[in-house]
């Protein structure tokens, strides 16, 4: 079936149902370097990086007390399927106007990749709707041939994931991926910063909220380099060009990042 989104979008499609390799049923607190080496300290207030940096850890700790993996409710105890949404019509938070969406890809679909698999994360209309006209947005739609489309959902970002449930990458993929559009680099890194998350999943919700304050010079470099990916493609339907799919990528060491932050 294909990955629904929102109504009256395509998403990606289904290519098989084969099983992904097993996930490890938890993250132990103990085996990452950054919770092994000390406990973690309350931030200042005005931190917020040491804020988020915090809360990721708290996030973890706690699953690994409760002997959980961070998708395990999400997956409901099923061995996740290739290609499958999780959850079936997306995490979706009705205050907020963001969602997302978790699924992983077939090996040979991304030979070279090293994740379990993904969330991709879209905004709706309601936050972006009116900053089209800004001046940013529109030398970004310049940059992507000027689409025509007008679809319900922009895609952000998508954060890559190992089988601890362990976020270890950020990428960006061509608009023919997820069946609408992206928005520019200056936009895109506002509502990811101002992003909060109520869809239903707390862990996750939580994960995802502090990726985008702990990880903001990845996503300035992953954005440059997406708009350097597309810049040379001249055709006005480069956002179609299933020759150009992932646009960027940018690897995450949350080792080094909260180890700085714990020394500061």
């Amino acid at each position: 079936m294909p990955c629904q989104k929102a109504p009256g979008q395509e998403g990606c499609q289904v290519r098989g149902q084969q099983v992904r390799p097993k996930m490890c049923s938890q993250v132990c607190a103990k085996e990452l370097t950054f919770m092994k080496k000390a406990q973690p300290r309350s931030p200042k207030p005005d931190n917020r990086l040491a804020t988020a940096g915090l809360r990721l850890q708290q996030t973890y700790a706690g699953l690994a007390e409760r002997g959980e993996h961070l998708l395990g409710q999400l997956l409901k105890g099923e061995p996740p399927r290739q290609w499958t949404h999780y959850p079936e019509d997306d995490a979706i938070d009705a205050t907020s106007s963001y969602q997302w969406f978790y699924h992983s890809h077939s090996p040979e679909d991304r030979p070279d990749a090293v994740e379990h698999g993904h969330v991709h994360l879209f905004v709706r209309r309601p936050l972006w709707g009116r900053r089209l006209y800004s001046r940013s947005e529109r030398a970004f739609a310049e940059l992507c041939g000027n689409p025509s489309a007008s679809p319900a959902t922009r895609h952000l970002l998508t954060i890559g994931f190992d089988a601890k449930g362990l976020p270890i990458s950020l990428f960006t993929v061509n608009s023919w991926v997820t069946g609408d559009l992206m928005l520019g680099a200056d936009l895109t890194l506002e509502l990811l910063s101002s992003m909060k998350l109520a869809t239903g999943h707390p862990e996750v919700d939580a994960v995802i909220e502090s990726i985008a304050q702990l990880c903001e010079p990845e996503l300035w470099e992953v954005m440059r380099r997406r708009d350097d990916a597309l810049r040379p493609h001249q055709a006005a339907n480069k956002l179609q060009d299933e020759t150009l799919e992932l646009l960027s990528e940018v690897r995450i060491d949350l080792d080094a990042k909260l180890c700085a932050l714990m020394s500061d």
